[in-house]
């Protein structure tokens, strides 16, 4: 079977909402997903749940977790609350 790549636009102001909605619809996914942060300038302890429930959907479904064009602000509140091992990164 073929790996897929899924890609996924994150807006800081729905950052929680698109993560939902993207965990409910890992299963048709293969692979891996991609989040596009480009957008995402901060992110508050709701988007951290948010992010912790999508990753652990993900792991659950061996899929892979690839955060794209995360900003250093965002990276280092991912560090500090250590989630940012959970994830790989593109720049």
């Amino acid at each position: 079977m073929a790996m897929m790549a899924v890609k996924v636009e994150i807006d800081e102001e729905r950052l929680v909402q698109t993560l939902q909605e993207a965990g409910e619809n890992l299963d048709c996914a293969t692979g891996e997903v991609v989040l596009d942060f480009s957008s995402v300038l901060r992110i508050d302890a709701s988007a951290l749940r948010g992010m912790e429930e999508f990753v652990r959907i993900a792991d659950d479904k061996c899929i892979e977790v690839v955060l794209r064009d995360v900003n250093v602000s965002v990276y280092k509140v991912l560090k500090l609350v250590r989630l940012a091992s959970r994830f790989s990164y593109l720049s």
